[in-house]
């Protein structure tokens, strides 16, 4: 390989390497996101999914892993370190089939996954109070910007302990159900609201409809994000080994000392 090829292969693979670091500072944000946030639908399942607290740590791992990998490739290829390119193919090998085994496992658990995720939210609908919990604000987040309603429908509703046990004056609904399309009905966000009769003036949609729809309209863009991290592992592996067998001799007085 040309003295040309090997400059052009060890700043293409510098390249390379940035971008994983910002990948790995990516995914592990995700990560913290999924641990922190509190105004979503992660919030309702992160509080009773003992898996997806093990998914957030996971990818907290993944990132920081990614983060240090592409510290050491770009060390690697300016200075033409062979232990550090192997190393490096290695790492990123590994990373891509832990990525391939995930979505694999994902795909073929969905219909577990969809379970526990009724259970969850079932869960929450009957004991749902209103009163600064956070996993049901983020459920009440979730019913406002969505507009849907229950997990299936409105009629998970039904089984609140609240409601089910309400007086026969009484017309309880969830306030952030709220169909603001109809005249007459209250405006606060979360709680439970009263309704002078037992039609309830909310979405008529299931949200696990509203959830399946949005991830339709959204499969592309994920789809697409998927297969450029993978596109871009293959290429850096190929690169890494290009320049690895270009280096006859290591020198490792152009490595800075610190």
């Amino acid at each position: 390989m040309g003295k040309g090829c090997i400059a052009a292969t060890k700043y293409f693979l510098f390249l390379f390497n940035l971008l994983f670091f910002i990948f790995g500072a990516v995914i592990m944000g995700f990560g913290l996101w999924v641990m922190l946030d509190n105004q979503s639908f992660i919030m309702v399942l992160h509080e009773s999914s003992t898996t997806l607290k093990v998914g957030a740590y996971i990818l907290i791992g993944i990132g920081s892993l990614t983060m240090v990998m592409g510290f050491l490739g770009c060390i690697g290829a300016i200075y033409e370190i062979r232990c550090l390119l192997g190393m490096y193919f290695t790492c990123l090998l590994l990373i891509l089939i832990a990525q391939v085994t995930a979505a694999v496992l994902i795909y073929f658990q969905r219909d577990l996954l969809r379970q526990e995720m009724s259970t969850i939210v079932n869960k929450i609908l009957v004991n749902y109070t209103g009163h600064n919990k956070t996993s049901e604000h983020a459920w009440d987040y979730l019913q406002r910007t969505m507009k849907c309603c229950g997990w299936t429908g409105p009629s998970n509703w039904t089984e609140n302990v609240l409601i089910k046990n309400q007086n026969n004056s009484q017309n309880l609904y969830p306030c952030s159900c709220r169909n603001e399309s109809v005249s007459g009905t209250h405006m606060e966000d979360t709680g439970l609201c009263l309704h002078p009769s037992s039609d309830w003036p909310v979405f008529t949609t299931g949200c696990i409809s509203s959830v399946e729809d949005w991830l339709l309209r959204n499969c592309g863009v994920i789809l697409g994000v998927c297969v450029g991290i993978a596109v871009i592992e293959l290429l850096g592996m190929i690169l890494s080994m290009c320049l690895c067998k270009s280096v006859q001799q290591e020198d490792y007085t152009k490595v800075p000392k610190y």
